[in-house]
């Protein structure tokens, strides 16, 4: 199969020092790009920053930017038999961004912000007959989020997972999470290490794909 992996979250800057970002650690794409490669996939990786080494034989793209990581997903896509948008975009950025540091005298109280593209949302006209898998990082109504998103976007599979507890989510390395298909059916996984998670998507994925040959 051909994979386009996207990991790790999106810095969108106030100014050349400051940014908004979230916690997102890029370990759970990067398990699913690895895992992947190894069981002999060709695999993209499209990252925003974080400080993980590249898995060997994957191609890597950096990104730093929401409308970056968008612009790289768009250009790929259509290579790809499937796609696992497992990274963190950050849904708003700074209406305006400054060149220069903003001196601490001269910050503004409240910062306008505007809203980042919806990556899933955007290259779903150009779905096809590819795979496309979503996650959901939730701190409540999981289930009913991770439905809301799974339809909304017209997805075949998402991820879904509490970040709000302390051995699953972000910067772990383990994940407790479930599976929510579009044919219905879930699946309920027990917390197990990430690559393990990343193992049954990938499985999951090579079974999905033979199907649709």
């Amino acid at each position: 199969m051909k994979l386009l992996v996207t990991a790790g979250p999106t810095r969108e800057p106030i100014d050349p020092v400051r940014f908004i970002s979230n916690r997102s650690s890029g370990k759970m794409g990067y398990a699913v790009a690895e895992l992947a490669r190894k069981r002999g996939h060709s695999v993209v990786l499209i990252s925003g920053p974080v400080s993980i080494e590249s898995p060997r034989g994957v191609k890597l793209i950096k990104v730093i930017t929401a409308e970056e990581m968008f612009s790289a997903v768009k250009r790929n896509v259509n290579w790809c038999d499937a796609l696992v948008m497992a990274a963190a975009v950050a849904d708003w950025r700074p209406a305006k961004s400054s060149g220069k540091k903003i001196k601490k005298d001269q910050m503004p109280a409240s910062l306008p912000l505007a809203r980042n593209p919806d990556i899933l949302m955007a290259v779903g006209p150009q779905k096809g007959k590819r795979i496309f898998v979503g996650f959901a990082a939730e701190t409540g109504n999981l289930r009913a989020e991770a439905l809301r998103k799974l339809r909304l976007k017209k997805l075949d599979m998402i991820v879904a997972n509490d970040v709000g507890r302390p051995d699953a989510g972000f910067e772990v390395d383990t994940n407790r999470v479930a599976f929510y298909f579009a044919g219905g059916k879930h699946e309920q996984l027990p917390l197990m290490r990430k690559k393990q998670v990343a193992e049954r998507i990938v499985k999951w994925l090579e079974k999905s794909n033979s199907f649709r040959r």
